[in-house]
C-alpha cells in the first residue's frame, strides 16, 4: 500500500514572489507611479512592520477577482535613539534594514496567491520602465537569511 504524507512547507502562507526595486522616491511617490503604470491601487497602512523599535512602510493592494495580494515595503527606516552625556539630551539617527543582506534595495514587492512567474516577469519589466526606477529585479527568497521578516 502507498503511504502520502504532507510536509508543513506545502501548509505554510509563505508562497510568494518577492521583487527587489531601487530607487531615490519616497514610499508614496513609488507608490503613486506604480499605480498609474501597473493599474494596481496600492494604499499605505495605518501601521506599518514594525522590528526591533523601527516601523517601516507599508501599502498594500488586494485583488480578489484575481487572487492575490501584494504588498510594498521598504527596507529601511530610520530609528531615533536618544543619549545622555553631561546633562544634555543628544538624538543620533540610526538606519535601519528590514532585510539587512540586500541593503542596497530600497524597496520590496511581495506577490503572494495565484500568480504565474511570467506575470512577475511582465511586472518587473513594467517597474523598469518607470523613469524614476533604476532598476528593479527578482529575489529568491530562499537565498534570504531574514525572510522571515516578510511573513505577515
Amino acid at each position: 500500500m502507498q503511504t502520502h504524507s504532507l510536509s508543513l512547507d506545502i501548509l505554510s502562507d509563505d508562497e510568494y514572489f518577492l521583487i527587489g526595486i531601487h530607487t531615490t522616491l519616497e514610499d508614496y511617490k513609488l507608490a503613486y507611479l506604480l499605480n498609474k503604470n501597473l493599474g494596481t491601487s496600492f494604499s499605505k497602512l495605518k501601521e506599518g512592520l514594525d522590528f526591533e523599535k523601527t516601523s517601516f512602510s507599508l501599502f498594500n493592494y488586494s485583488n480578489k477577482k484575481y487572487d492575490f495580494e501584494w504588498f510594498l515595503l521598504a527596507n529601511s527606516a530610520k530609528r531615533e535613539n536618544q543619549t545622555e552625556s553631561n546633562k544634555l539630551l543628544l538624538i543620533a539617527e540610526t538606519k535601519m534594514y528590514l532585510i539587512a543582506e540586500k541593503k542596497k534595495v530600497d524597496f520590496f514587492i511581495k506577490i503572494s496567491g495565484s500568480v504565474q512567474y511570467s506575470f512577475v516577469l511582465e511586472t518587473i519589466d513594467k517597474i523598469k520602465k518607470i523613469d524614476q526606477v533604476i532598476t528593479s529585479y527578482s529575489i529568491d527568497k530562499n537565498t534570504l537569511k531574514s525572510k522571515d521578516f516578510l511573513i505577515f
